[in-house]
């Protein structure tokens, strides 16, 4: 196992942080190897395969042309669950996990009616009605290749929900009026200007659908969600939105402008304002 920890550290060093590579290592040795916890402690000294280090070799080649290790191996975690992906939809991120766990605390013993606007895999609506008993989901994306993995997501972790094709920037609804008690939404937020700051794994490798706005319209998704909510969410529901850190108070002003009340914007783990949740009266 060392020869294959110093092949992962030489190759990956620098184009990856030490943090990243200790995380990834821990996950080729799970995957390839089956050691993880404290087994993969105990087989330090263990020599590994000529075929699994051909297959460690393999993934490395592939990290090196900046592939995410999750669309490598096709699953990842997201609130305790595996789901599968693939450059088709979005690998779930902890600030995602982050709302999710602001849901389930506010609606516990509630049963929701859930619409997930943008739902990519469909961590979001999969995570909540595995740990809202009685809930219900239903999902749209405009991508018939990530509503395909949602759909395979869903039968993975035994939940049943709804998913459908819908475009929010059209008006027409596939919903009766003041359908949902509901509505949450991780949608497309990043400017076109902020593609300089990201990685390489993100740009080359995630949908660019699911990712980017124009400098120009920022905001475009948060006035088309607020349109859909103001149609579909029933009196005194509430819409949850993942944000850019930097929109903030512009997100909070139309939900505003819109007529929704209650307005709290919340901080992630790092401090940074990333979630919203607004009340319709």
């Amino acid at each position: 196992m060392q020869v294959a920890k110093k092949l992962i550290n030489d190759r990956l060093f620098p184009l990856y942080c030490k943090q990243e590579i200790e995380s990834i290592s821990r996950l080729i040795f799970e995957k390839i190897c089956g050691f993880s916890g404290l087994r993969l402690h105990l087989k330090q000294n263990e020599t590994i395969s000529a075929a699994n280090l051909a297959q460690i070799t393999d993934i490395i080649n592939r990290l090196l042309q900046f592939e995410p290790i999750q669309y490598i191996f096709g699953e990842t975690e997201f609130y305790g669950l595996i789901f599968k992906v693939n450059p088709g939809v979005l690998i779930p991120r902890p600030e995602t996990e982050e709302l999710v766990e602001w849901m389930i605390n506010d609606y516990k013993q509630l049963a929701p009616t859930i619409l997930d606007i943008g739902t990519g895999s469909g961590c979001i609506p999969i995570a909540l009605l595995k740990n809202l008993p009685g809930a219900s989901a239903v999902g749209w994306d405009i991508s018939s290749e990530a509503l395909a993995v949602a759909k395979e997501n869903a039968k993975i972790n035994h939940v049943d929900i709804d998913f459908q094709y819908v475009d929010i920037l059209k008006t027409i609804y596939p919903a009766h009026k003041e359908a949902f008690d509901v509505i949450v939404s991780n949608p497309p937020y990043v400017t076109t200007s902020d593609r300089k700051l990201m990685h390489k794994n993100v740009i080359e490798w995630e949908p660019h659908i699911a990712l980017f706005v124009p400098d120009n319209d920022a905001l475009v998704f948060y006035r088309a969600i607020a349109d859909v909510a103001l149609h579909l969410l029933k009196s005194g529901g509430n819409l949850f939105l993942e944000i850019n850190e930097k929109y903030g108070k512009e997100v909070s002003a139309l939900l505003e402008l819109k007529g929704f009340s209650n307005l709290i914007l919340r901080k992630d783990i790092n401090g940074k304002e990333r979630m919203i949740k607004a009340e319709l009266k």
